[in-house]
């Protein structure tokens, strides 16, 4: 156990849904899984752990921000020994070609954090996705007939920027940033220093550009579309 997490050794399954709101872990538990088992609440961040098509699958919420998620996923790494980590989320559009309801499949994340420049003196590191994880969300996304973009995405510390609109995100969308969320590079980070599969796949629910936004209908179906997707993938189902 530790200070966040009460789950027992063994508790979670060797892949691990991460959505940073803990309602959105229990309804993905709920609807989802079969069997599931809540195996944390401490501060209201929940876990749980079932099986998808048979095979044994958890989710965690992970909170807001790449602290919050730093904090969960070092220990489902060091602690559960957790090898598969999917980000499942919600994303601002800053590409025109990217439209709402679409499917961002993150290969890397770019990122205004210090928790990856202080982490690298002197470099600017880049945080990518696992490429067989990266590789098998693609083909499937394919199949499934989804609307899907691969590349790259900002994780941002900043949610209420000084400058409105586009402005605060400066040439990012001039270089091919797909969408900006909070979660992805710090993943990306810790997965990357302890040698583990990590993975964000987000719905475009919200355009900066032209300040299109999902509603709760299309957001609801939209998002069982990408969990079904993510769980396929860190499954192998």
């Amino acid at each position: 156990m530790t200070p966040h997490n009460h789950a027992k050794p063994g508790d979670y399954a060797d892949a691990v849904l991460l959505p940073g709101d803990p309602l959105r872990a229990k309804w993905i538990a709920e609807d989802f899984f079969d069997n599931p088992r809540q195996v944390n609440a401490v501060r209201n961040c929940l876990g749980f752990t079932g099986t998808w098509k048979g095979k044994p699958v958890s989710v965690q919420a992970t909170g807001m921000g790449q602290p919050s998620l730093s904090i969960y996923v070092h220990e489902l790494i060091n602690v559960y020994g957790v090898q598969k980590l999917i980000r499942v989320g919600t994303a601002g559009g800053l590409n025109a070609k990217v439209k709402v309801r679409d499917l961002i499949i993150a290969q890397g994340a770019t990122t205004d954090s210090n928790i990856v420049r202080d982490a690298f003196p002197g470099y600017a590191f880049a945080p990518l996705a696992d490429f067989s994880l990266l590789r098998d969300s693609v083909a499937r996304a394919e199949k499934a007939g989804h609307r899907y973009h691969v590349g790259n995405m900002l994780s941002s510390d900043l949610f209420y920027h000084v400058e409105p609109g586009l402005e605060g995100y400066g040439r990012l969308p001039d270089h091919g940033i797909l969408g900006v969320e909070m979660e992805a590079a710090a993943l990306y980070l810790l997965a990357a220093r302890f040698n583990r599969q990590a993975l964000a796949i987000c719905t475009m629910s919200d355009c900066l550009i032209t300040g299109e936004a999902m509603s709760a209908e299309d957001r609801q179906s939209s998002l069982k579309d990408m969990i079904a997707l993510s769980l396929d993938v860190a499954t192998g189902a």
